[in-house]
């Protein structure tokens, strides 16, 4: 599953790497994103643009409010066929953006964060889905799912799921909402190579959702590397 991100990248550089040619939302930098924050997610219905959306996924036809989380992923083995995402796996596609995600690791019987991200530093997008809806008062949100699939063989001995990292020569197809070969779609939702991908322990602050600091990605230096907090 995919439980906690991390965005840090500055909107001039987000707007720059993913083509876009407007300035993304204002939304802090976030080193510990937790389900039912504000997140920052890409989609084109014509021209490639970001939305703010609540994650936590409501399907379009439930009239709710975005308040509180509902569902953080979708597998990618179900998601073309359950009722839940189908609508949206077809038509509202979207890439949610990110700079690393969070794992916990079993080391000792114990469990330990670790910080999972690109060789090259750069952000990418994981492969979701959105939906938008009206509250109760009629104003409008989005809501969004990340989509999970088996972990590759860096991340095998951590978990054994991963989100889907979108490659770059292949977020145009994913973000045409025009393209509905769920064939070729499905193709897309496959393990991101290990060689391009690294991680590392980080502090067991990030425990708490609450901790929003630029500490949270720093490698955890340990005077012992058997030592374990």
């Amino acid at each position: 599953m995919c439980g906690r991100f991390e965005r840090s990248s500055s909107l001039e550089v987000l707007s720059a790497e993913f083509n876009v040619g407007h300035t993304p939302p204002a939304l802090d930098p976030g080193y510990n994103i937790a389900p039912g924050r504000d997140i920052l997610i890409l989609n084109d219905t014509g021209a490639r643009q970001f939305l703010k959306s609540r994650w936590g996924f409501v399907p379009s036809w439930v009239r709710d409010s975005p308040a509180g989380a509902r569902i953080i992923n979708a597998r990618s083995e179900t998601v073309a066929a359950k009722p839940m995402f189908r609508d949206a796996f077809r038509k509202h596609r979207c890439l949610i953006i990110a700079d690393g995600f969070y794992e916990w690791q079993k080391i000792q019987k114990k469990k330990v964060p670790v910080y999972i991200h690109l060789k090259s530093g750069k952000p990418f997008g994981l492969a979701g889905l959105y939906s938008q809806g009206l509250s109760e008062t009629g104003k409008k949100f989005y809501t969004c799912t990340i989509i999970t699939t088996d972990a590759n063989d860096l991340l095998a001995p951590v978990h054994d799921r991963m989100p889907v990292i979108i490659p770059k020569d292949q977020e145009d197809a994913w973000l045409n909402p025009g393209l509905n070969d769920e064939k070729r779609l499905l193709a897309m939702l496959r393990p991101y190579p290990s060689e391009n991908m690294e991680f590392y322990e980080v502090s067991g602050r990030l425990n708490s959702p609450r901790y929003n600091s630029p500490d949270t990605v720093k490698p955890l230096e340990r005077k012992d590397s058997s030592e374990l907090p």
